[in-house]
């Protein structure tokens, strides 16, 4: 289901009814959708789990429905095999609320829903999506990814998609500056495409299925404020970020994991603290990379195949030492300040902001 999350089954989802399983955050990453990376980073995915479970918990309080079920306490007693690579069961009163956790988690409880396959048709007719819902039978995760944003950063592609006066800025040309909107911009893109693009409203309308669009925007803004307003407590800015989201019974409810270093953009003192840190590293030190990876996403739209990565003549590079040790106390040490809980041994966020600064 994703390149860094793993993904256990418990109960399997029906057509009538939701199932149960949970994510295994592991400590691999992923950018520019090329899927796991040459190396992990530590404590990222314990990091994410507790950032994810922490605003999950902040949603339900708001009244936001989710797939949410708790986390999974490290120290709780499991049956099973044994072994790195087994799943091992997990009783439900190892299910717990985040505070009640003997240490960071990296699993989560949640709901499952249906995940039909999406065909892809080829000779330039793209995919199947009424195949997808004619199997989801009204109980399915929406093959859309439902994109917020509270600030337009240089390079962002909305400038190249959008002119300023779309989201209601009072200028003519984008500025050469970073710029903060008057008003956050939702935005729907493909989920389930190997490349990754954004569709107008008729376009995400039909790809939604059932579901309302406008209730997919509505819960976007809501899951923005309550985020937004944590960060600020805590000293971020929340620039961006995406949702996902499941239909069952008639209504939309928050799927996937919301809220961390990986899903949203956030900044401290003017320093990126998120993937994009990893990101731009690859973009100074790996261009090569970088280039063919850009050169394999647009030479598929032309070829009768779906996987890009077929088409990339590269391969990313390794990370050095110092540059995942950065990048680990980043992500300990901005999930601390998030939750406002020392739950890592990690330093104080403005040290560790200070270290990736340069990097």
């Amino acid at each position: 289901m994703t390149s860094v999350k793993e993904f256990r089954v418990a109960e399997p989802a029906t057509a009538d009814a939701l199932g149960r399983g949970r994510f295994v955050f592991t400590d691999a990453y992923s950018v520019f959708d090329w899927g796991r990376m040459p190396d992990p980073i530590p404590r990222k995915g314990a990091s994410l789990c507790t950032m994810g479970a922490y605003n999950f918990e902040r949603l339900e309080a708001a009244g936001v429905p989710t797939h949410y079920r708790g986390v999974v306490d490290p120290d709780a007693e499991r049956t099973g095999a044994e072994g790195p690579d087994a799943d091992r069961a997990v009783p439900e009163d190892a299910i717990v609320d985040l505070e009640a956790a003997s240490a960071p988690p990296t699993e989560m409880a949640i709901e499952l829903t249906q995940v039909p396959d999406l065909p892809y048709l080829g000779g330039g007719d793209g995919y199947d999506y009424e195949a997808y819902h004619e199997a989801a039978d009204g109980n399915y995760l929406i093959p859309l990814e439902v994109v917020f944003r509270n600030t337009v950063p240089i390079g962002s592609s909305l400038r190249d998609r959008r002119d300023p006066g779309d989201v209601g800025l009072t200028v003519a040309e984008w500025p050469d500056e970073a710029i903060e909107l008057p008003e956050p911009v939702v935005e729907f893109s493909t989920k389930y495409e190997e490349k990754d693009r954004y569709l107008t409203r008729e376009e995400a309308d039909r790809i939604a299925g059932v579901a309302s669009i406008a209730d997919l925007e509505s819960i976007a803004l809501a899951v923005n404020r309550v985020v937004t307003e944590r960060a600020e407590d805590a000293g971020f800015d929340h620039e961006d970020g995406k949702i996902e989201c499941l239909y069952v019974d008639g209504e939309i409810r928050v799927a996937d994991v919301v809220g961390t270093f990986d899903e949203n953009r956030f900044a401290y003192d003017g320093q990126e603290v998120s993937k994009e840190v990893v990101r731009q590293w690859y973009k100074r030190n790996d261009p090569e990379w970088v280039a063919a990876v850009s050169a394999a996403k647009e030479t598929v739209a032309e070829r009768d195949v779906a996987d890009w990565r077929t088409l990339c003549t590269d391969d990313p590079v390794q990370l050095p030492d110092r540059v995942l040790e950065a990048v680990s106390a980043m992500y300990a040490a901005g999930a601390n300040a998030y939750t406002g809980r020392d739950l890592f041994d990690a330093p104080a966020i403005d040290e560790a902001v200070d270290g990736v600064r340069d990097l």
